[in-house]
């Protein structure tokens, strides 16, 4: 792997950040520790530095030797999982239910390895803007600084994300034009029944049997109301309702999540789970309360800016290790957001294949970044900057 032996020879300090990211984590609009870090590195190479977007964002901005205008973007998450860590290495969280289970801490540390490269090196022309952004889990970051304003203040013609992949080998990459991951929805069914005495159910209608009525029948819109050249996902994920043993609740509140790729299934999607929900409250004589979020909308790759990461990843990893037709994943990104305003590409960097270090799956309280990718990552940046914004003559 032809490796840049400047970015080589950052590994270690790599590593350092990255685990000292680890131990610290810090959820959704609450990275103010990580964004320290990250102005003060960035500030030390000489790096401009724009703070506050979406609470804590940071942008740097890095001019490269040319005198050309033509700038991209590049996007790294930083914020932790609210979950219980569970491995026992040196480098584990020191804050209770807080965990960096899906690898942001690393995402970090290689922009910022690639940032440190950048600015000695500076062989582009142009601008690059390091997008350090807050809050990708749930909460909307990416989206938060569109609309603060991101690419009115720092324009670009190109925007590109990853995420590190277990289950992917070390050295490999993949990726796809078009539709990549999907669109990510939550929504909440509380049904308002009759209460009764557990001996006596007569007297009541039995909100967790209707419930249960409506877990079942949300299954069927996948398997009867979604062409099967389609994909989708209806998953329900937490019941709550009931506080005894001897009493029949009046309430039952449903909650899930809803995935897709086309507008059309989308739509059909919240249009039937509500349906089901309301038509068999009325069966039982219930009625019901419905709440539906449109969280991220799907991760659209365009089709030139894929190519460019392909040809990038495969200076890097190889031809032979870059799957351009990597099958679409029902996860989902708000780097999205990004990539409604501006073209770009979202690459998957093999983290580790299953079994072997890296390769437990992310948000599982034993996963970890594995460090000995950091410098394939930051490669690639700053092969994808040179590359795309190349010195003249």
């Amino acid at each position: 792997m032809p490796i840049k032996p400047e970015i080589a020879a950052l590994k270690d300090d790599m590593k350092t950040w990255r685990r000292d990211l680890h131990r610290h984590p810090e959820t959704a609009f609450e990275e103010f520790r990580t964004a320290d870090i990250v102005a003060e590195k960035l500030e030390s190479w000489g790096i401009e530095v724009d703070r506050g977007m979406a609470t804590t964002g940071v942008v740097g901005t890095l001019r490269g030797k040319g005198g050309g205008n033509r700038a991209i973007g590049l996007r790294a998450d930083m914020d932790a999982l609210d979950m219980t860590e569970k491995n026992d290495f040196d480098h584990r969280s020191t804050i209770p239910g807080k965990m960096h289970g899906c690898g942001h801490d690393g995402h970090t540390a290689m922009l910022l390895g690639a940032a440190s490269y950048l600015s000695k090196s500076r062989e582009f022309d142009g601008l690059v803007h390091f997008i350090f952004q807050p809050a990708e889990e749930n909460e909307g970051g990416g989206r938060v600084m569109v609309e603060e304003g991101l690419f009115h203040k720092f324009p670009v013609e190109g925007v590109y994300g990853l995420h590190n992949t277990p289950g992917i080998p070390v050295g490999q990459v993949g990726l796809r034009s078009g539709p990549a991951m999907a669109a990510f929805d939550v929504f909440e069914i509380t049904i308002n029944a009759k209460g009764a005495h557990g001996a006596m159910p007569h007297t009541g209608n039995d909100a967790i049997v209707i419930a249960s009525q409506i877990v079942t029948a949300l299954q069927s819109i996948v398997s009867r109301r979604t062409n099967p050249l389609d994909s989708a996902v209806v998953s329900v994920t937490q019941i709550h309702a009931g506080d005894t043993w001897n009493v029949l609740p009046e309430n039952a509140v449903i909650r899930g999540t809803a995935r897709s790729f086309r507008p059309e299934v989308h739509d059909m999607l919240e249009r039937e789970i509500e349906t089901i929900g309301r038509g068999i409250c009325t069966a039982f004589g219930a009625t019901l309360d419905f709440r539906y979020e449109r969280r991220y909308p799907a991760l659209v790759n365009s089709e030139q800016e894929s190519l460019l990461a392909a040809a990038v990843a495969a200076k890097v990893v190889g031809k032979e290790n870059v799957n351009a037709n990597a099958a679409p994943k029902m996860g989902s990104e708000d780097f999205a957001y990004m990539l409604q305003e501006s073209p770009g590409c979202y690459i998957w960097l093999g983290n580790g294949a299953e079994g072997e270090l890296g390769g437990c799956a992310i948000h599982n309280p034993y996963y970890d970044f594995n460090d000995e990718i950091a410098v394939l990552g930051a490669s690639y940046w700053a092969e994808l900057v040179e590359t795309a914004l190349p010195m003249k003559g």
